[in-house]
């Protein structure tokens, strides 16, 4: 499951906090039921409005095919900088 973005984690609390004043202003409750039942009403539309944001899309880029005619003409830098990209893959993240 991806990670919520900012936006979604801002819009979804601005959402509830704006939510939840404006039904208690609206309905004036004052027991402790109508409280809760305000106030979990305003986290479910606050998750409501969280989902629908769309979030980042973290798909690789679509490769097409080559053409095995074209595989086959590999120069020595091609294949030295395929070598390079290989061992740089190898390596970890923090001494890059």
């Amino acid at each position: 499951m991806p990670r919520p973005t900012a936006a979604q984690f801002s819009f979804g609390s601005a959402t509830v906090v704006l939510s939840a004043l404006a039904m208690l202003l609206l309905f004036r409750t004052e027991s402790g039921i109508g409280i809760a039942a305000v106030g979990t009403a305003a986290m479910v539309l606050g998750l409501l409005v969280a989902m629908a944001l769309p979030s980042r899309a973290r798909t690789a880029p679509r490769v097409t095919p080559v053409p095995s005619s074209v595989r086959a003409h590999r120069t020595i830098e091609d294949i030295e900088i395929a070598a390079a990209q290989r061992q740089r893959m190898s390596e970890h993240s923090l001494h890059r």
